[in-house]
């Protein structure tokens, strides 16, 4: 079967069902506050199809040479890296942010990931947020690695909000070769998610699959727990052949167990599985 091709198969009731060759993958930060370690052996152990390796405090998730041996004894490809950006973050591989990103591509060159996820500057790091836009251009023109800018929302408190990121959070918009497309961050901005989509259109290389509410607060829930049009925007990338990847990015810190958490991340790959399918159209 040729890359990009939608695959089509038929259903017991004799419907075409076309499935997308986007990868399904795991965020590792899904397993927290279990170690990079153990996401690589969930993924593994659940049928994923790889993991996105999120660059944080973890010693582990910051070692290639490591996260390589994971990969091979696990039989687990890495299929994205998220570059180091949230706060807990800054001082992860430099303080500089493009040094950040520059590591964050030769790590995806050296696992063999497609993907680097950046968010938008904060607006206080005034040099690279001015710089952000051309200076992602550059980096993109110089690997094959696609570098997927991350929508993100307005910071609230009460009846007050900031505006933490530059250009702006909403970055649909903004001037990027590729886009991520995290439905827990438009929920948290109280965006159109579909429409969010629409913005994006074949510039959308990445999803984080995660559930929101609304809340003030970027909740991550299990696809299916909140309200966002999870399923809808699944079958919708299927029906336009989506080929990127589609990662399962949720918040399990509240699991009571180890049991609880995999029973979790089982139940979000099925309701990903299930809905990343479109009718065909048939007979012309």
């Amino acid at each position: 079967m040729e890359p990009g091709v939608a695959r089509e198969a038929r259903s017991r009731a004799g419907r075409v069902v076309r499935v997308p060759d986007a990868k399904v993958a795991l965020s590792t930060a899904s397993a927290y506050p279990e170690s990079t370690a153990t996401a690589f052996e969930i993924a593994a152990r659940l049928g994923y199809d790889g993991v996105e390796v999120m660059v944080w405090t973890d010693p582990v998730s910051q070692d290639v040479d490591a996260l390589r041996r994971l990969s091979d004894y696990h039989g687990i490809p890495v299929l994205a890296v998220h570059a180091p950006c949230l706060l807990i973050t800054q001082r992860v591989w430099s303080t500089d942010p493009w040094v950040k990103l520059q590591r964050a591509r030769l790590a995806a060159e050296r696992l063999g990931a497609s993907t680097v996820v950046v968010h938008p500057p904060f607006r206080w790091q005034r040099g690279y947020a001015k710089d952000f836009v051309r200076g992602v251009w550059r980096m993109a023109d110089e690997t094959d690695v696609r570098f997927a800018v991350e929508n993100m929302y307005p910071w609230r408190y009460r009846d007050r909000e900031m505006l933490a990121y530059a250009p702006d959070w909403d970055v649909a918009d903004g001037d990027y070769r590729h886009f991520t497309l995290d439905l827990s961050h438009a929920a948290t901005s109280r965006s159109a998610t579909l429409e969010m989509l629409d913005r994006m259109g074949e510039r959308l290389a990445h999803v984080h699959l995660a559930d929101g509410s609304g809340s003030a607060r970027d909740e991550h829930l299990v696809p299916g727990r909140g309200t966002q049009p999870c399923g809808e925007l699944l079958e919708s990338l299927a029906a336009r052949g989506f080929d990127g990847h589609v990662v399962v990015e949720v918040n399990t810190r509240r699991a009571m167990s180890s049991a609880e958490r995999e029973g979790d991340l089982a139940e979000a790959l099925a309701f990903t599985r299930l809905h990343l399918a479109a009718a065909a159209q048939v007979g012309g």
